[in-house]
């Protein structure tokens, strides 16, 4: 017998072998809005989804003389795995009814049935499959997701390629041939000539920082994480070690506080520091005396590392600024540089679950802070 409902939009597939019953049970899911298709025989019920007829929820009984209850469920849901299934059994038989949820089944249901227990039943089972589909969609649009995002980074590896091999050349070409005229041809040339030759030297090789420090913003976005123990006191006693071999000159005055080990790519976190602590080095230039501290401090689950220096500082106002691609807070002629080091530090902190942020005064120096998950 199948009986069939016209206004929901969830149908229930009912399967019982006791013919009155199973009427019964369509009867009043069909007066509560279901669309509703009864069987008392479970290979018949069996046939009809073999032949693809879509149910949302299975309502079967326990025992039946074809096939019992817990079989039919595993049938029915090896061909539409989207289906949820409800068992019934009466009061002697509970053991067996939790045997079928262990078996996949969400609920189950005692005879004789009461409809204001039956239906919470129902809607539970309902709410249940609603939350796979949209959990499974939601997967399906991560995937989507991870393959256009895979597709992008080519293509930024694509430019890449193209921003070092196609824009340096020419580049190159501007600045040699500039540094030629200036050569070989200086007796030549004006004074006014010669100044705007420089002037064509100095641009082609600003250029050129900027798109290796481009390129390097690209590679430290895209490079791979490769968690792992790391020592912060010898990683930064590694860049001190080699700041000051740059500048063996400079009198700067360090103070190393406590840096423990912690979880991170090692080279990527190198990089943080190499990126701060030049900068330190860099703002204190006209500091006398020059000083730089390295530290760090447990706040909850997280490490905080900072790096603090007294030197030119900047204004807390354009603070939200600081971490954009080639954002300086200083003029060219004051401190060089393109203004992209530590937007390399902020994406790499980020990529490890962190964040950073600074606080300075203009004159005063500036302290970056930036968190590690413990």
């Amino acid at each position: 017998m199948t009986a069939t409902g016209s206004t929901a939009s969830e149908r229930l597939l009912v399967v019982d072998d006791e013919s009155a019953q199973m009427k019964a049970l369509c009867h009043t899911l069909e007066q509560e809005g279901y669309q509703v298709s009864g069987y008392t025989s479970a290979l018949q019920a069996l046939e009809v989804v073999g032949r693809g007829e879509r149910f949302d929820l299975l309502i079967t009984d326990l025992m039946m003389p074809e096939m019992d209850g817990i079989a039919l469920l595993k049938e029915v849901r090896a061909r539409d795995d989207d289906l949820v299934g409800v068992v019934m059994t009466g009061h002697g038989s509970i053991g067996t009814a939790i045997d079928a949820m262990k078996a996949g089944a969400l609920d189950y249901i005692l005879k004789p049935f009461r409809l204001s227990t039956m239906l919470p039943v129902l809607d539970r089972a309902l709410g249940v499959r609603r939350l796979r589909i949209e959990n499974a969609e939601l997967q399906r649009s991560v995937q989507r997701h991870a393959a256009e995002l895979e597709v992008a980074n080519k293509e930024l590896e694509a430019f890449s390629y193209s921003v070092s091999h196609d824009l340096r050349a020419p580049l190159r070409a501007v600045t040699g041939f500039s540094q030629i005229l200036l050569e070989d041809h200086a007796a030549e040339l004006s004074e006014e000539a010669r100044r705007h030759l420089d002037t064509v030297a100095g641009s082609a090789q600003r250029m050129e920082h900027l798109i290796a420090d481009l390129l390097e913003f690209s590679r430290f976005s895209r490079q791979p994480l490769s968690k792992q123990p790391v020592s912060l006191s010898g990683l930064v006693e590694a860049v001190l070690a080699e700041l000051r071999q740059a500048q063996p000159e400079r009198e700067v005055q360090l103070k190393i506080g406590e840096l423990p080990q912690c979880s991170a790519d090692p080279s990527l976190l190198r990089q943080v520091y190499t990126n701060l602590l030049s900068n330190a080095f860099k703002f204190t230039g006209h500091s006398k005396p020059a000083q730089i501290e390295v530290g760090s401090r447990m706040e909850g689950n997280d490490l905080v590392c900072f790096v603090r220096d007294n030197g030119a500082g900047f204004d807390m106002k354009y603070a939200e600024k600081l971490f954009g691609v080639f954002q300086r807070m200083h003029r060219a002629e004051e401190f060089e540089g393109t203004g992209i080091g530590l937007s390399i530090v902020h994406r790499i902190v980020h990529r490890h679950g962190g964040r950073i942020w600074a606080e300075a005064e203009s004159g005063k120096g500036a302290a970056f802070y930036f968190t590690l998950p413990k």
